[in-house]
C-alpha cells in the first residue's frame, strides 16, 4: 500500500469577511479529483450541527444512488427500491451495523446514523453494488465537483478547525487526510489539497 500525502497550500485574500472556504482537491498527479468529500470539525462547529431530512439512498439498475451520500450525524436516510428485483441492502462497518433484508419499494422506517464515520453498503444479491455514506459531525461539508474536482463550504465562522478530506477511493479503514486550517476574522480562505494513496 502506497503512504497517503497530503499537500495543502493556504491562498489568504484580505478585504472580505470570512465566510467562505474554498477547496481544490487533486490526486497525486495534480488532476482535478471529483467526488471527495471535504469538511471541518471543531468543538465549535460540532455544537452546531443538525440533522438532516428527507435524505434517500435509492437502488435503480442494481446501484446505488447516489454512490456517495454526505450528511450530518443524527440523520435519518430511507433506502427505495426502484428496481424490478429485490434488494438485500446491509452494511458492517462500524459507524453504522444494519440490513434491510429482502425488499422492494421502500422500507416502512428510515435507518438512523448516530455515529460520525464512514459506512460501507453492499447488497447482499448484487455483490457488484457498493455505496459509501459519511456521516459527520459538523455542519460545514461539501462534496467536490466532478470535472473541477472543486468545492466550497460557505457561512463558516471564523476559529480553527481540522480540514479533513475522504475520497471512496482510499483504502478501506484509512482515515480521512486531515489538516489544521485557520479560518480568520476578515479574508476568505483557498486551500489546495492533494491525495496519494488511492486505489484505482
Amino acid at each position: 500500500m502506497r503512504p497517503l500525502a497530503l499537500g495543502l497550500s493556504l491562498c489568504l485574500a484580505a478585504g472580505a469577511q470570512a465566510t467562505t472556504v474554498q477547496i481544490d482537491v487533486q490526486d497525486a498527479a495534480g488532476k482535478p479529483l471529483g467526488d471527495a468529500v471535504v469538511f471541518l470539525e471543531s468543538a465549535q462547529a460540532r455544537r452546531q450541527v443538525r440533522p438532516l431530512t428527507g435524505l434517500e439512498m435509492a437502488q435503480q439498475k442494481k446501484q446505488f444512488l447516489p454512490d456517495v451520500l454526505v450528511l450530518p450525524v443524527g440523520s435519518e436516510v430511507r433506502f427505495p427500491n426502484h428496481d424490478t428485483v429485490r434488494h438485500h441492502v446491509y452494511s458492517f462497518s462500524p459507524a453504522k451495523k444494519f440490513e434491510l433484508k429482502l425488499y422492494t419499494g421502500t422500507p416502512a422506517n428510515p435507518v438512523l446514523f448516530d455515529q460520525p464515520g464512514v459506512v460501507v453498503l453492499g447488497c447482499n444479491i448484487h455483490d457488484q453494488m457498493v455505496g459509501w455514506i459519511l456521516v459527520v459531525d459538523t455542519p460545514y461539508y461539501a462534496q467536490t465537483l466532478a470535472a473541477t474536482g472543486k468545492a466550497q463550504i460557505d457561512n463558516v465562522p471564523a476559529g480553527s478547525y481540522r480540514l479533513r478530506t475522504w475520497h471512496a477511493r482510499l483504502p478501506v479503514g484509512a482515515p480521512a487526510l486531515e489538516q489544521v486550517l485557520s479560518v480568520p476574522a476578515t479574508g476568505a480562505v483557498a486551500v489546495t489539497v492533494r491525495m496519494s494513496g488511492l486505489q484505482p
